[in-house]
């Protein structure tokens, strides 16, 4: 095996100097750790006004302020600028959270967003996190900014893999991370004034996940956001290169003594739907019709949920983004489908977008890519003595018209997690076909055993084996993957083998390619200098290699890159690539152009910058020039951001490819435009426009919703594809208008 395009990257990891990696052991964040912060929440009987102003009102003066908050940036170590103020409260069935973000310059405030889940690094906010379990791993995450907007998420390992803010580091890891799309039922209120802004959250004590007991002590941390000062300060000091996520260096909230909250939850909907549809040169007029369905959330205690779902539909969710496919590897489209959504980090096993073991979004796909109706299913997941566990089963119907069988989907996950970031797991999944076109031996199982190990407060080592069952294959059925990682304030440093053999086939998960070996490497240092009003300077060293199973080398990419961050949020990426692709048989790339077999060797340029995103007007510039399968490519890729306070929101995104091979020259374009108006944080209209040149297809995804709680409200959704084709394949215009109504019924109270 040649080694030698992955040599430059071993170098530099084997020199890099032992004692600036120590730096991060040396730095204001240990002289701050004295002792873990605590937090006390109080019990009171009346429950303070919910209309976002603390300050007013008198319930809130019983519990002990938390003030003292440690700025990760600009001033690593640095008490905070401005002052925050932090109580928490709770009944029997809700705990309150009362913040205060005192700010001398009140007409100073960024206000950039109000949409549900809006990235709040762009704006002044604040985020809280609760790690129930106090298990230092897992959490639920809230916030808020002083338009009062709804953001929730859930924590898993530590937010690994699923990456968090605008941190590079963030995005290092597997098994988890940060899952936005989940929406828990709770409220905000927020108000601004003189004194800056505050917040009120009311969380309900059934939306979360705890261990049974009454007295109960759980991890909290608190984040405030300051964005014209690009500030960032926590409440339990963190060092720069994690974010509120880094549950191992919480707080302890102490003072809790909660009933058994009795919860069952019924969300009914009803949709009422017309489609009009023009393909293959048929013209063809469905609706309108009705449906409805249901979901269903039992607390079996406060740590096990059921989760239960019939007829399901997700009409109301935004389409996927386009994407153009110049290569010869599968395409990753991430899950938004709500049912699928909580607790998914439990259940994630294997490399986030390269090797999933279990990918939800395989439920209700057919073979060709279409739907396939979702009849019901069921989810119980939680905690229990010490171990974490998740058991999903769904069924999908038969589509006589298409030939395609029912199939019945379950996984069955168990994880069982130790001190210091450390866990070990295991997984099955299986697919078995029903009904009258599935074949006797219709099914395929995948059995896999994972672990993280945390070594001190910055190295783990990670990892999984697997093993598929397909009727027909017996040998060769086995994938595997160790990584080991080193992260310190100013040195990040990460390795990793995988592989993944001829016959592993997770029909339940996903494989963006088949029977290779994988090695990966990173060098990444970060400071910040005093000059220039540079805030940090990031350069950095990857390398991402792929070998076929007989030694052949298909993929090479080493990436040397710097990252120039200046203080007033602008920051420019300066990169070179050096790539390899190994062809073993010609392909079609597009428009009839073919890409012979043989090796191919290329350097590129690459350029990416952005302007301070909370500003009216942002922009977003990626450029990529150099080699491509033997002739050149330049991929240009501008993104322009433009609000209107807090209300309006547009993006124009372009991706152009302009490439020139030996065996023709084509270009691909791919627009976007996404517009957004808020008339509140719970009342907008939203749109999704798109055009892809390589499939000559326009689709326009327009949404109308009127939120109640998690999720659930008034929805309208407009959808229209029109395909242009040509002489040999008609084109198509289809439209579909959908009405959907759900509705949250607590059935215990």
């Amino acid at each position: 095996m040649d080694l030698r395009p992955i040599l430059p990257l071993l170098t530099l990891i084997l020199l890099a100097p032992d004692a600036a990696a120590q730096q991060g052991l040396n730095g204001a964040y240990d002289a701050l750790r004295v002792e873990v912060p605590v937090a006390r929440a109080v019990k009171t009987t009346t429950s303070p006004v919910m209309d976002g102003d603390v300050l007013d009102d008198p319930v809130w003066q019983a519990a002990p302020p938390v003030t003292d908050f440690w700025q990760t940036t600009p001033d690593e170590g640095r008490p905070a600028s401005e002052k925050t103020e932090v109580r928490m409260l709770y009944t029997g069935e809700m705990l309150y959270v009362g913040v205060v973000c005192y700010d001398r310059e009140q007409g100073q405030i960024i206000v950039a967003d109000s949409r549900r889940d809006a990235a709040l690094d762009e704006m002044d906010s604040f985020r809280l996190i609760l790690d129930t379990y106090q298990d230092r791993q897992n959490g639920f995450m809230f916030g808020t900014n002083p338009a009062g907007i709804e953001y929730d998420a859930q924590v898993s390992n530590e937010g690994q893999g699923g990456g968090f803010g605008g941190n590079p580091r963030a995005q290092a890891g597997s098994g988890g991370g940060l899952n936005v799309n989940w929406d828990g039922s709770w409220t905000v209120m927020a108000r601004t004034g003189d004194y800056g802004w505050s917040a009120e959250f009311a969380i309900p004590f059934r939306t979360l996940r705890f261990n049974q007991g009454e007295t109960q002590t759980w991890g909290v941390n608190f984040e405030r956001i300051i964005r014209r000062k690009r500030e960032k300060s926590y409440w339990a000091p963190l060092p720069r290169q994690y974010e509120l996520p880094r549950v191992s260096l919480a707080g302890t909230l102490e003072g809790l003594a909660i009933p058994t909250p009795r919860n069952l939850q019924v969300m009914p909907y009803v949709l009422v739907q017309g489609a009009r549809e023009v393909e293959l040169n048929a013209f063809d007029t469905v609706g309108p019709n009705a449906d409805f369905g249901l979901d269903l959330k039992y607390s079996l205690t406060p740590s096990i949920t059921l989760d239960a779902t019939y007829n399901t539909d997700f009409a109301q969710v935004e389409v996927d983004e386009q994407q153009v496919n110049l290569d010869r590897f599968n395409l990753f489209f991430p899950e938004k489908r709500p049912f699928f959504l909580e607790n998914a980090g439990l259940f994630s096993v294997g490399q986030p977008g390269q090797v999933e073991l279990f990918f939800s979004r395989r439920i209700g796909i057919g073979p060709e890519g279409g739907a396939v109706p979702i009849v019901g299913g069921a989810r119980v997941s939680g905690d229990a003595g010490g171990f974490r566990f998740g058991v999903l089963n769904m069924q999908t119907a038969q589509v006589g018209a298409a030939g395609v069988p029912g199939n019945n989907f379950g996984v069955v996950r168990l994880k069982r997690e130790l001190p210091n970031r450390s866990f070990i797991g295991g997984v099955l999944t299986n697919r078995q076909g029903v009904g009258d076109f599935a074949a006797g031996d219709d099914y395929n199982r995948v059995f896999a055993l994972d672990g993280q190990v945390g070594i001190g407060q910055y190295g783990q080592v990670s990892g999984f084996a697997a093993r598929s069952s397909t009727p027909g294959t017996s040998e060769n059925q086995h994938a595997y993957r160790l990584q080991a990682g080193y992260n310190a304030e100013s040195w990040m440093l990460d390795a990793g083998y995988a592989e993944i053999a001829s016959g592993f086939n997770p029909e339940v998960g996903f494989l963006e390619r088949t029977a290779y070996r994988h090695f990966n490497g990173l060098i990444f240092h970060s400071y910040r200098p005093d000059f220039l009003g540079f805030h940090e300077l990031r350069p950095h060293a990857s390398y991402n290699g792929y070998w076929g199973l007989d030694g052949f080398y298909e993929s090479g990419f080493l990436h040397v890159d710097n990252h120039w961050e200046w203080a007033n949020g602008y920051e420019i990426h300066t990169g070179i690539n050096f790539t390899h692709e190994g062809v073993r048989e010609a392909f079609t790339i597009l428009d009839e152009v073919e890409v012979p077999a043989g090796a191919f060797d290329h350097v590129e340029a690459q350029i990416v910058g952005n302007t301070d995103e909370s500003k009216w007007f942002s922009l977003n510039m990626r450029t990529v020039i150099g080699g491509f399968f033997g002739g050149d490519r330049v991929t240009l890729s501008p993104t322009v951001r433009l609000r209107s306070g807090e209300a309006f929101n547009a993006e124009f995104g372009l991706s152009r490819n302009v490439i020139d091979l030996p065996g023709g020259r084509f270009t691909t374009t791919l627009l976007r435009t996404r517009l957004s108006y808020s008339f509140t944080p719970r009342l907008f209209v939203q749109t999704l426009v798109q055009y892809n040149d390589a499939a000559d297809l326009w689709s326009a995804n327009v949404r109308f919703g009127w939120l109640e709680t998690a999720g659930t409200g008034l929805f309208v959704v407009f959808n229209q594809t029109t395909g242009f084709g040509d002489a040999l394949v008609p084109g198509l215009d289809n439209q579909t208008l959908v009405v959907k109504y759900s509705r949250l019924f607590n059935m215990l109270n």
